[in-house]
């Protein structure tokens, strides 16, 4: 068996698609969306992170402001900027890259966006609308995770092992699958066994951060496996699958780069197109 690539870059220019044509519509109705990004620091990663999301907006219609600050700044000065942004008619989405430095409190700084323009989904007041079911601004990692495994599959009673628990990627999807009436078991470093976790999985997320950190022990015959994990090394960016190894065995398994990164810019695009609607009382 030879597993199929779940290419992250065609399916998403489906959805940049209808983003483009939503931001046509809104745009005849008076509304032009609009994303502001908040960069504090120069982190490279951040930078290209920031960049790729002004570009998506400058292709796809939508108004953008990029804010770059300096790593020496303040945390109350961040957060008058960010209470400024909340308070800008144009801005329907505001956007803290993370991470920040250690001196500012990511969750302090988090909080001080308003709900209805927390476009990555963090804020407390969106993760208990997650919980309950709502996904208007579920995270958008996480939202194009579920997306392209809705591509190939059909999520009810399948059996998903997440390898990540943090508040942007694992805790996020869980819900949204279980949504979907999945069966999710969420793993992390403290779990005993975890290759005969994974190996229980129709479906198995990683999101580690370790290049080749899942091989092919962890995957049972015909699984599904994404791949959110990303890494620079000497050789390129990697993720945290051995692709050669795990595609012998897989079904279905996502690239890096190219798989979920490009669904990540997607679906912050959908995200920023429902605040708007939100925001203007349309449909």
């Amino acid at each position: 068996m030879t597993a199929k690539l779940i290419d992250g870059r065609k399916i998403s220019q489906k959805v940049r698609g209808e983003v483009a044509s939503e931001v046509s519509r809104l745009k005849a109705l008076g509304v032009t969306p609009g994303l502001a990004t908040v960069l504090v620091g120069d982190d490279m990663a951040s930078q290209t992170y920031v960049q790729l999301k002004h570009k998506a907006c400058g292709e796809l219609g939508l108004y953008s402001e990029d804010h770059k600050l300096s790593s020496a700044i303040s945390e109350d000065e961040l957060i008058a900027l960010v209470k400024k942004l909340d308070k800008n008619k144009k801005i329907h989405g505001i956007l803290v890259q993370l991470p920040l430095p250690s001196h500012i409190s990511k969750d302090r700084v988090l909080e001080s966006i308003d709900p209805e323009k927390d476009v990555d989904g963090f804020h407390p007041i969106n993760i208990g609308r997650l919980v309950a079911g709502d996904e208007t601004l579920a995270p958008a990692t996480p939202k194009g995770v579920v997306y392209l495994l809705e591509q190939v599959t059909n999520l009810e009673g399948k059996n998903v092992v997440v390898i990540n628990r943090s508040t942007l990627v694992g805790k996020p999807l869980a819900l949204m699958l279980i949504q979907r009436s999945a069966t999710v078991t969420v793993c992390h470093s403290k779990t005993v066994d975890l290759k005969s976790r994974a190996r229980e999985a129709d479906v198995l997320v990683t999101a580690v951060g370790k290049p080749g950190f899942v091989t092919s022990d962890f995957v049972r015959d015909g699984a599904i496996v994404v791949d959110v994990g990303t890494a620079q090394t000497s050789s390129g960016i990697r993720g945290d699958v051995d692709f050669d190894g795990v595609r012998m065995k897989a079904s279905y398994v996502t690239p890096v780069p190219g798989g979920v990164g490009p669904m990540t810019i997607a679906m912050l695009m959908v995200n920023t197109i429902n605040a708007a609607k939100e925001q203007c009382n349309l449909k």
